[in-house]
């Protein structure tokens, strides 16, 4: 199963024009001591605040014990041949115990667990706050890893090689330094490696744009070049992916953030620039046949392809420097997007949205050529993902849940019916509530989806909380309300137990219409989703639901934009703004960390022209004194290298020096997400609704 690498990068901040309006510049020292002493005075004054509040102790404890419950599925990390891997954390393991098991007991419902690393106790022994980034492991026999480590939660990590038959690194073996690293096995000798080779080795977003081919005892200076980008790439990186018995490894030249050429290592040794368009989507290698998702219609062959299509080329043919012409391999429907594909052996795995319902097929390649596809019959109106593979037994591993329905974990092949592996007991009584799926119009007359969560017997209009993201064709689905602390975990449920309406909003920018939903929201036309999440809102009204001023918007990295830019244009219309990890000073964020790699989201700020929207919307710079902005939740990390802590804290001085009540919260560890354990993300929870109750008017709950 081919697993899409994010570019990493490395701790750079390019060098800017510093606006001689900005009084807050000094904010973006992130390690800076007059910054750090603002920062620690700031979160001192939030925790002093909502600590006290009645009910605080009681949320983080309830918070902590429903994340540290060991009734949770031990998702598997990798299927590696009869074995299956899986990080496990609780309480006990707050970073993690690296585990295996028999795949055949696993699969059985009885696991029988060996670790193989201890992430606490390692940490202890090398007196490091080590947080797990994933183990590469080496098929087909898997007695070799790259084992990838980073600390305090940093996108930036170590890698070192690992025998997970001794349980011990190996002090011989393949070891990169802390870096923003992407590294892939070409042979047992060989690696592929993308890391920071040092002056000019790296782009202006920060990352690597050298590929060089390590033999195992040379040094890695001196390995030959296989690819070398442009600074202005974003950057370049290699993979590999295992087809049967064949390995195949890629590099990509990230030529933008949604461009990119792709290139297959030969066996000459050479690279083949393959035939993809450069805005399509490699997905994965089956029978030989390498799987892209396309962005744009393609005309090929004498067939035209629309957007939003998987289709299919042969390596060999291209290998051998040949243009053979792709294969239709999907088509989605108009309500549906091709959210995750995955292959085994045999079977190419499909997960789709369908009015941003979970579906799941699996299609097979006939002798004539095409691919027919079956349906899996999972419960419907469920979110549906799509978690690893097994090859010869062509086996796939799928969660589905709702808001109201606990994760279960279900064993799929496509000549049996699904089998249940785990199902999580209830962690609260869903006959309580109700949840439904709505639709609201847009400015343009576009119907936007959401999801309301609701108690029942509850009168509107109460406080309504909608999260929303909108951006890097990332879908927004339904899952259940104790999961994931980075959107809402815990917090989604005390919140609608309370009386109180919790909303998951599917703004454009997202992926859930595929291709077209995404492209109708980049750059210039970004405005869109801040009108979508104002019709959301105001449909909540319309319909009694909530009101105006008893309605709190949360975002986080991306959905920081959206609730920032959204509060400035109707700060009447939101009692409340919860911001997490977010961009906000869209003048300077090309400049901040990994921010240029995103210049195909939103626009160069340097180029007028594009400073032209991107001003009339740009959180930081459209916060007007005299202005009457309701309460916003700051929360970050300093160890965030991916979206600059800058952000937060220079739009908390800003709104804080115009009169407006502020509360901040930045953790010294978690990286972009913020927690770096279970502790950490139990406290935000509890902060963050304790927040809500203290600002929100609490009429009609």
């Amino acid at each position: 199963m081919y697993r899409a690498l994010l570019p990493l990068a490395s701790l750079l901040v390019a060098a800017a024009p510093a606006p001689a309006d900005d009084p807050y510049l000094w904010l973006e020292e992130i390690e800076g001591p007059k910054a750090l002493a603002q920062v620690k005075e700031w979160n001192g004054q939030t925790e002093a605040q909502l600590t006290a509040m009645p009910g605080y102790e009681e949320y983080r404890a309830r918070a902590k014990a429903i994340l540290d419950d060991e009734q949770q599925i031990a998702l598997p990390e990798d299927v590696q041949g009869d074995m299956v891997t899986n990080l496990w954390r609780d309480a006990k393991n707050p970073r993690g115990l690296w585990r295996v098991s028999p795949l055949a007991a696993y699969r059985a419902g009885k696991p029988e667990w060996r670790t193989l690393i201890d992430v606490d106790a390692l940490g202890k022994q090398e007196g490091k706050s080590w947080v797990w980034h994933g183990a590469n492991c080496l098929a087909p026999d898997y007695k070799t890893c790259l084992v990838s480590l980073s600390p305090g939660g940093t996108d930036a990590d170590v890698v070192r090689e690992f025998d997970p038959v001794s349980g011990k690194f190996l002090a011989s073996g393949f070891t990169l330094p802390q870096a923003k690293s992407n590294v892939a096995w070409a042979d047992a000798d060989t690696l592929l490696v993308a890391t920071d080779y040092g002056p000019d080795s790296l782009t202006t977003s920060g990352y690597p744009r050298v590929v060089k081919l390590w033999k195992r005892g040379t040094k890695l200076a001196d390995a030959p070049t296989l690819l070398t980008g442009e600074t202005t790439d974003v950057s370049v990186s290699p993979f590999s992916v295992r087809d049967g018995d064949t390995r195949w490894s890629f590099v990509v030249r990230g030529k933008s953030f949604w461009t990119r050429d792709t290139y297959l290592l030969a066996p000459s040794g050479k690279l083949v620039k393959l035939p993809l368009p450069d805005d399509a989507d490699f997905q994965d290698v089956i029978g030989g046949r390498m799987v892209a998702l396309l962005n744009s219609p393609l005309t090929a062959g004498g067939q035209t392809f629309p957007a939003g299509a998987l289709v299919a080329w042969p390596l060999a043919d291209m290998a051998a420097g040949k243009s053979p012409a792709p294969e239709l391999v999907m088509a989605p429907t108009e309500s549906q997007a091709i959210e995750e594909v995955a292959a085994s052996d045999n079977i190419l795995w499909v997960k789709a949205l369908d009015d941003v319902s979970g579906q799941l097929f699996a299609l097979r390649r006939g002798a004539d050529g095409r691919w027919t596809s079956a349906r899996i019959p999972l419960a419907r109106n469920n979110s549906v993902h799509l978690v690893e593979t097994s090859g010869k037994s062509d086996l796939a591993f799928v969660t589905v849940e709702g808001m109201l329905t606990p994760p279960s974990l279900y064993a799929v092949t496509p000549s049996a019916a699904p089998q249940l592996v785990q199902s999580l007991p209830p962690k609260f009584d869903a006959s309580k509530f109700t949840v439904e799926q709505r639709f609201a119009t847009s400015a343009d007359g576009t119907r936007i989806p959401y999801f309301l969560v609701r108690k029942k017997g509850v009168a509107g209009p109460v406080p309504a909380l909608i999260h929303s993201y909108g951006g890097f064709k990332a879908a927004q689905t339904p899952t259940y309300l104790t999961g994931q602390p980075y959107r809402a975990g815990p917090l989604a449920l005390f919140w609608v137990e309370e009386g109180n309406a919790y909303v998951l909003a599917n703004l454009r920018g997202g992926g859930e219409y595929g291709p077209r939903w995404h492209e109708a929201a980049v750059k210039e036309h970004h405005q869109r989703v801040f009108d979508d999440l104002q019709a959301v809102a105001e449909d909540l009204v319309r319909t009694g639901v909530s009101s105006k001023g008893r309605i709190a918007i949360s975002g986080r990295s991306n959905g920081g934009v959206t609730v920032g830019a959204a509060v400035n244009q109707h700060p009447e219309l939101y009692g409340a703004v919860i911001s997490g990890s977010p961009l906000g000073d869209m003048k300077r964020y090309s400049h901040l960390l990994a921010g240029a790699s995103w210049m195909d989201e939103y626009g160069d700020p340097d180029k007028p022209e594009e400073w032209a929207y991107l001003s009339k919307y740009s959180p930081y710079q459209n916060i007007r004194p005299g202005v009457k902005y309701p309460p916003v939740f700051f929360y970050n990390s300093t160890k965030d290298d991916r979206v600059h802590p800058g952000h937060a804290r220079k739009m908390a001085a800003r709104l804080k020096e115009y009169g407006n009540p502020v509360y901040y919260h930045e953790y010294m560890e978690g990286g972009h997400s913020v927690g770096a354990d279970h502790a950490e993300d139990a406290k935000r929870a509890a902060l963050l609704i304790e927040f809500l109750n203290r600002v929100l008017p609490a009429e009609g709950r």
